[in-house]
């Protein structure tokens, strides 16, 4: 008999019974790998966490009680445990999101994919739910072992430790390391004595009446305390948790539903905060994704689901040539080192890693510190590559602003997936880098438009050793490399129309990294028009160089092509300082209006935001007829 066809909600899977659970386990792997094989999507945790979920459900009452998914990759199961089993179009426009989404069902909480987040969100709902007398709601959250590196998942447990009672448990899903068979009855007993109010009384009496009766007593307190730590630590890994004053519970088998279910009826009857810690298998039940020790099949586009193989191989891509040219780099220069936040196969440091493993170093998912230990080894004479994605340099742009740039540390961010990335949504998008960035004193911004102009930019950027560098590319195949007809004072004009003299018919398309290929288009279509056009790629885009606004100046009429934001983006930059060059040229900017973008394919959302050269050809004409006429 088939379960999970009969799934339509988490009352469903609590109906079954123990032993039909490891049955609806296996069906819903296999609808997983057969499911993200034809759409792509995040396979390998999603393929750890189906026990897990599956207890979190029996135990606790969503959306009665809270449940928060830190870095909600891993909420597939948990999407078809609440009725969203349609995963035919997963990650593409207008099917799942490959996140939790408050749009989708009300048992989604938290849609932003940022890590780290999942126990700060869990402590501000427990503390509402206390003040507003909702003692009967619990609070969940749901965080991955990597997700525990970054430090402002340490600052909530800090405020966490403190709500003594206070209805919540953190889920620790650690899938680093494999799971110890010795852990058995004796945990499960420790586990129910700890968890036991009147276990605490006695720990309370017990410390008053020693402590109150002289050294004696103190020095027994201390000595039977320090046994009762000796013999937990034996059994379990616990003592950070506990020293914060969290109880704690594990580790527990996550592949046994029954263990699961045990640990977190336990927390929940606790009354405080619990925390438990879950070992899981990253992959499990594919051979493909277990085998692959790199990471587990994490992230896939389409694959074969009976081998793991792409449909298709990727073509050769930005990522890939940074990768090239760090290396070639490296061993020219033995100062320049890399650092990464728990990516360094994503990011392309992995070659580097490879090559020069004493100058590549992996803070895990601490965006923050790798910023400011940058800015500490170029203090000491090194030059940082510090190699993140594009959104996730929001994290941490007060250490770009103040420790990096206010003490000129040569620092080069390399920002992967810049603009727009499409399939997973509004947190992925790297659309606000340039933005942010333009106000950061003497930073200087790259955005390269091909292989060779990036690296150049990433060579240029290495020589610089009194200010942060910044070079950005977008994700996915190169384009065809676009060769400059000449170069004015460091901006490339790419192509020159002759057509009407008069000044408002002279136009200057100005495009911003990979939207020069789209500059050159919409030049020829202007052109075509009868427009004079000289179309440009300033590379260098931060700080504003002088020759493009005095470019500006020669022209009647400036469009600004970016994909990044227009708010504050570059054209934004250059009709600021051609204002106060005293030009009064009309500056036209075209890229990502401000506002958070639904998952699509990228090449959905350039036609959704009108920027292929027809659009943006038929949205310029509008206006020069306009001012025309």
């Amino acid at each position: 008999m088939a379960f999970l066809p009969r799934i339509t909600s988490p009352a469903d899977v609590r109906a079954l019974r123990p032993g039909q659970l490891t049955a609806l386990a296996l069906e819903i792997r296999q609808f997983l790998i057969q499911a993200v094989s034809r759409t792509g999507g995040h396979l390998g945790p999603n393929l750890g966490v189906v026990e897990l979920t599956l207890a979190l459900h029996r135990v606790f009452e969503s959306p009665r009680d809270t449940i928060v998914f830190d870095t909600g990759h891993q909420s597939y199961v948990h999407k078809l445990i609440t009725g969203r089993t349609d995963f035919s179009e997963l990650r593409q426009r207008g099917g799942l999101s490959g996140y939790p989404s408050r749009a989708e069902s009300e048992h989604d909480v938290v849609e932003n994919s940022h890590a780290s987040t999942a126990l700060s969100w869990a402590d501000g709902i427990a503390k509402a739910y206390a003040l507003r007398g909702n003692v009967d709601r619990h609070v969940v959250a749901v965080i991955g072992d990597g997700a525990l590196t970054g430090g402002m998942a340490w600052e909530a447990l800090n405020n966490i430790a403190a709500g003594h009672d206070r209805r919540l448990v953190v889920v620790v899903n650690d899938n680093g390391r494999s799971y110890d068979p010795t852990i058995g009855g004796l945990a499960h007993h420790l586990d129910m004595l700890r968890t036991a109010r009147g276990y605490e009384h006695v720990l309370a009496w017990g410390k008053r009446t020693l402590r109150r009766s002289g050294p004696p007593g103190r020095l027994a307190y201390d000595a039977l305390h320090g046994l009762k730590k000796g013999i937990k630590d034996v059994v379990a890994p616990q003592g950070m948790f506990e020293d914060l004053g969290i109880k704690y519970i594990g580790p527990v088998d996550g592949h046994d539903v029954a263990a699961v279910e045990h640990s977190l009826r336990l927390a929940k009857a606790f009354g405080g905060p619990v925390i438990v810690h879950v070992i899981t298998e990253k992959g499990r039940g594919y051979v493909p994704a277990e085998q692959d020790v790199a990471d587990r099949f994490h992230a896939v586009g389409q694959i074969h689901p009976e081998t793991g193989l792409p449909v298709a191989p990727s073509r050769f891509g930005w990522t890939s040539v940074f990768a090239d040219e760090m290396v070639r780099i490296g061993r020219r220069r033995p100062d320049v080192v890399a650092i990464s936040a728990a990516m360094l196969q994503p990011v392309g440091l992995a070659p580097f890693a490879a090559e020069f493993p004493a100058r590549t170093f992996d803070v895990g998912i601490a965006e923050q510190h790798a910023v400011t230990s940058a800015a500490g080894m170029a203090f000491a004479g090194l030059h940082p590559v510090v190699a993140v994605y594009a959104t996730f340099l929001n994290r941490a742009f007060d250490q770009v602003l103040m420790d990096v740039a206010l003490h000129r540390a040569g620092v080069t961010f390399v920002l992967d997936r810049a603009g727009l990335t499409g399939d997973d949504g509004a947190s992925h998008n790297g659309m606000w880098d340039m933005a942010l960035l333009r106000v950061v004193p003497r930073l200087q911004l790259a955005a390269p438009r091909d292989e060779p102009t990036l690296r150049s930019a990433l060579r240029t950027a290495m020589d610089v050793d009194d200010a942060p560098t910044v070079v950005r590319y977008p994700k996915g195949p190169l384009p065809d490399p676009l060769e400059a007809v000449e170069d004015v004072d460091g901006v490339d004009v790419l192509a020159r129309h002759d057509g009407a003299a008069e000044p408002v018919g002279r136009v200057l398309v100005v495009g911003v990294g990979p939207m020069a290929h789209t500059a050159v288009e919409v030049g020829a279509l202007l052109a075509a028009e009868g427009y004079a056009v000289t179309v440009v790629d300033p590379c260098w885009v931060l700080p504003m160089p002088a020759a493009l606004v005095k470019m500006v100046g020669e022209h009647g009429h400036v469009v600004v092509l970016e994909d990044g934001l227009v708010e504050g983006g570059v054209g934004a930059a250059l009709a600021q300082r051609a204002a106060e060059a005293g030009l009064s040229v009309p500056v036209q900017p075209v890229g990502i209006p401000l506002g958070f973008l639904d998952h699509a394919t990228r090449t959905q959302l350039v036609e959704a935001l009108r920027l292929r050269a027809a659009d943006v050809t038929q949205d310029v004409l509008g206006q020069l007829r306009h001012r025309a006429g």
